[in-house]
């Protein structure tokens, strides 16, 4: 479609006055971007309206902007085209490479948009995707998807135009209510997933021809509450109570269950589900998919077994490691000081590993494992009175895994060994207080010792010095900085967020 320069701008101007672009409350095309973002495999989705001098978002996935400058939009490019506007690289295109939204956040380098089309053939704007990696294309199910989806945003967007006809605006609304669903039902029957659909109020009404292929059953006689029957006995109560819940609350639908297969097998699935809502937030419909994961399961239940076996043997190698010490001090009492230190050290490990990795009902899970505060209880149980008031927690408790708690375990042994034997908790009324705290991008532990004896500085660094100065800035990459105060030991650590466990680096 060509620009026919001012004609088509003043017709487009009266065009989108019509529209009540102004009044808000766009749920419904927040659903469309979702699942456009979803189809496509993208992080940002937009319905995207483009005006004199900017383009405004009426819905948006994975984008904070409500609106950018027109000379930035890639729409005002595609609601001109007769097709889905692809750019595959966009730094690498002359028309876009040098555009603030390439160069600078979002850094657009693929974008794929349908155009939105008045229904007197005027460009409105574009629903489009938008990655922050290069692609070649969509693939030709998601072209699809995405011209559909197009189209319901413009369903959405005529049923709020201000014209005179509005008899002739409903039957035509009407007649693309239906060839939409038309569309969507065929879009759905091409999809390699299980999908259905259900009304308002959770009574299945539609499955894809991929759901009866799979499970063998007649159409239809799985509508209403019959698909219940399709699970495994031992997951039926679980799926409807998860189901009730969503149809309660509007939640998500998404749980794992065993669906049956039609050669009679049970079969491993999930099931998710997204509610369709109107303008004003009502629900319509749910849209839902069944995916089978049993390949997926059985292999994290293998992966899980060899993992239990490794941890067991990994601890009975402390066990054996330990046994060695406590021989070698008895044949030779002369290092049994040290033999004793070493085999102290040996345990905290062992009690980290324990931790990270529990390997049977004696491992001694709670419900703190997994967080900091857990593997510090643990270490420094043998220093607590009855009371657990000799050490105290304050603060967060950041997430820690494998790789964290070795060279942690090692730190706070040292630690706790120290106070036990030269500072607060080498006498009764001598306290330990760690204050943990999140700041920046860093985790900051501050311990601080009190009731204890005066204590001086050691005149050399004697060897649990290095060993905890190498856990902090070696293992962990964050630093240690000591105080030897009148009244107790104080010292502040820094580590950084990402190093804590695999779970916190990803959100850092």
């Amino acid at each position: 479609m060509a620009d026919g320069g001012g004609g088509l701008e003043t017709d487009r101007a009266a065009l989108l006055a019509r529209y009540d672009l102004d009044a808000g409350g766009f749920i419904a095309l927040d659903e469309i971007t979702d699942f456009a973002a979803a189809l496509c495999g993208s992080p940002i989705a937009l319905v995207s309206i483009v005006e004199d001098e900017r383009q405004r978002f009426l819905a948006r996935t994975g984008l904070d902007a409500d609106e950018t400058p027109r000379d930035l939009s890639f729409c005002a490019h595609a609601m001109l085209d007769d097709a889905i506007f692809v750019v595959p690289d966009a730094s690498v295109d002359p028309r876009f490479r040098d555009n603030a939204l390439v160069t600078g956040p979002p850094f657009i380098r693929f974008y794929a948009g349908a155009p939105l089309l008045g229904r007197e053939g005027v460009p409105l704007g574009a629903l489009c995707v938008i990655d922050d990696r290069p692609r070649q294309d969509l693939t030709a199910m998601q072209r699809q998807g995405l011209a559909l989806l197009a189209r319901h945003v413009m369903v959405e967007l005529e049923g709020r135009r201000h014209d005179q006809d509005v008899i002739a605006r409903q039957a035509e609304d009407a007649q693309m209510v239906a060839q939409s669903d038309r569309l969507f039902r065929t879009l759905a029957d091409t999809m390699p997933q299980m999908v259905w659909s259900t009304l308002a109020d959770g009574y299945h009404d539609y499955y894809n021809a991929r759901w009866y292929e799979y499970t063998g059953v007649a159409d239809g006689s799985t509508d209403g509450d019959g698909w219940n029957d399709m699970f495994h006995a031992e997951d039926r109560e679980r799926a409807w109570a998860c189901w009730r819940h969503s149809l309660e609350t509007g939640e998500p639908y998404d749980i794992e269950y065993r669906l049956r297969h039609h050669s009679g097998e049970y079969r491993w699935t999930l099931g998710r589900a997204l509610p369709i809502r109107d303008g004003n937030g009502r629900i319509t419909r749910w849209i839902g998919t069944c995916t089978e994961i049993h390949e997926q399961r059985l292999m994290l239940e293998e992966r899980e077994i060899i993992a239990h076996e490794l941890s067991h043997r990994i601890k009975n190698i402390f066990s054996v490691i330990s046994g060695l010490i406590g021989l070698s001090a008895r044949t030779h009492p002369q290092i049994r000081d040290v033999a004793d230190d070493l085999r102290d050290r040996i345990m905290a490990l062992g009690r980290a590993h324990d931790f990270v990795r529990p390997h049977g009902n004696e491992s001694g899970s709670n419900a703190l494992e997994g967080g900091l505060r857990g593997i510090l209880e643990q270490i420094f149980a043998p220093y607590q009175d009855d009371t657990g008031s000799r050490i105290v927690f304050s603060g967060e408790d950041p997430a820690i895994d494998d790789r964290s708690a070795t060279p942690l375990a090692l730190l706070f042994h040292e630690l706790a060994t120290n106070a036990a034997k030269y500072g607060a908790l080498s006498v009764p009324e001598g306290r330990v207080h760690i204050m943990v705290r999140r700041e920046d991008g860093d985790i900051r532990i501050d311990w601080h010792e009190e009731g204890g004896p005066i204590v001086t500085p050691a005149s050399a660094e004697g060897f649990g010095s290095r060993l905890m100065q190498l856990s902090v800035e070696r293992q962990l990459g964050g630093d240690m900085v000591r105080d030897w105060r009148p009244e107790g030991l104080a010292i502040k650590l820094r580590i950084p967020f990402r190093s804590m466990s695999r779970v916190a680096a990803g959100k850092a």
